[in-house]
């Protein structure tokens, strides 16, 4: 039987794997090369025991990297400090293996230029500003191990891992912003194509129900009529709330419209409505969800409290929020209502006011009772998205 779960060396958590592993292919490359420098060269050393003991860590050590850069839950900081420091303690065992008159115009014995490994790996993990830095550190300590140090104005060594460090840095860098835009892409992808799924079986079903009810229900008359209004009004809100839906998010959160004017052009004649004289601009998708909640209380107003109660709407802007208050005059709702209705399966109170509102961050208060009438604060801070 197949398996569709993925090894967790395959998995691509930001986008970097394939230049891990193309570093681990410059990590080998590097080490046949220092083995054969080793094989090459030893004969001038001074210990040569010691310097098949350290070539033979450093091989050790190099297929270790190998393996645990290719697993996300081991591809950390500390292994990369561990790296650089192990790489900076080889580096000067080219003191004590190789003699003076021997090392001070050759590369650092017996890693050679095995020691780049380190600034790659600090570059991809970290970025680029960190990789050139671990190669400008790295650079100087093997120029002081070649008591080159003096020269280093001359030297090649520390232009080159500060310009690799560099260079590999910005490379994960923009393979990561390129993952991340990737990511988003596809879930945008994915939100869309549910959103048409979803249009489309409304469509079909939902949408065709409430015309036919629109239309017979005038045929009909009397309190047909009055149901074929009702039909219709939520016919075309569901139309417009299924034409909006097909807008992407990042278009739907930087278009901005008056909260206002959206408020009012959903308010019966016989509501009153008070609200600041300048414009509320929000993003067109809180806008809309506020509509929404104010439509959801009127319509409640309507269905409980009967044709005869008064319905107030108070919109206040504070500065940094913005205070929506949807009252009426009605009866009130008797305790436990909610709770009854919620366990009916009818959520239309909790999931349609405050569930729309803390969706947007915000608090949806209800203070009622018998007698009193029913009142919605709704709080939502001007900077929540």
């Amino acid at each position: 039987m197949s398996s569709n779960v993925r090894p967790d060396s395959a998995r691509d958590t930001d986008g970097t794997l394939p230049i891990w592993r193309a570093a681990q292919v410059f990590r080998l490359a590097t080490m046949a090369y220092a083995v054969g420098v080793q094989i090459v060269q030893h004969g001038h050393y001074d210990r040569v025991a010691l310097s098949w003991v350290l070539i033979a860590l450093q091989l050790a050590w190099t297929t270790y990297l190998g393996v645990a850069y290719l697993l996300p839950r081991t591809r950390r900081t500390p292994l990369v400090v561990a790296e650089v420091v192990v790489t900076l303690l080889l580096v000067l065992s080219t003191i004590a293996v190789v003699p003076h008159h021997f090392y001070v115009h050759q590369q650092p014995l017996p890693t050679t230029f095995w020691v780049a490994n380190a600034v790659v790996s600090v570059a991809i993990l970290r970025g680029r500003i960190a990789g050139m830095i671990a190669g400008l550190v790295i650079g100087l300590v093997c120029l002081s191990a070649l008591d080159q140090l003096g020269r280093w104005f001359f030297d090649a060594t520390l232009p080159i891992l500060g310009t690799v460090g560099l260079a590999i840095g910005a490379g994960a860098q923009i393979a990561r912003r390129a993952h991340t835009e990737l990511q988003t892409a596809i879930r945008m992808q994915a939100a869309t194509d549910e959103r048409d799924r979803l249009a489309r079986e409304v469509h079909d079903g939902v949408l065709q129900v409430l015309a036919l009810v629109r239309r017979r229900g005038r045929e009909v008359g009397g309190e047909g009529a009055r149901l074929a209004e009702l039909a219709g009004e939520q016919e075309d809100a569901l139309r417009v709330l299924l034409s909006r839906s097909r807008a992407l998010p990042d278009q739907r959160s930087t278009a901005h419209t008056d909260l206002r004017d959206a408020v009012r052009a959903v308010l019966p004649p016989t509501a009153t409505f008070a609200a600041p004289a300048d414009a509320i601009e929000l993003p067109r998708h809180r806008v809309d969800e506020l509509v929404a909640v104010v439509r959801t209380a009127l319509h409640n107003t309507e269905r409980h409290a009967g044709p005869d109660a008064s319905s107030y709407v108070l919109l206040e802007d504070l500065g940094d929020e913005v205070v929506l208050t949807v009252r009426d005059d009605g009866p009130g709702i008797p305790p436990g209502r909610l709770d009854q209705a919620r366990a009916q399966g009818r959520m239309g109170v909790a999931d349609s006011i405050q569930g729309r509102v803390r969706a947007l961050g915000g608090t949806a208060v209800l203070e009622t009772g018998p007698g009193v009438g029913t009142e919605w604060e709704i709080h939502l801070a001007k900077g929540t998205t």
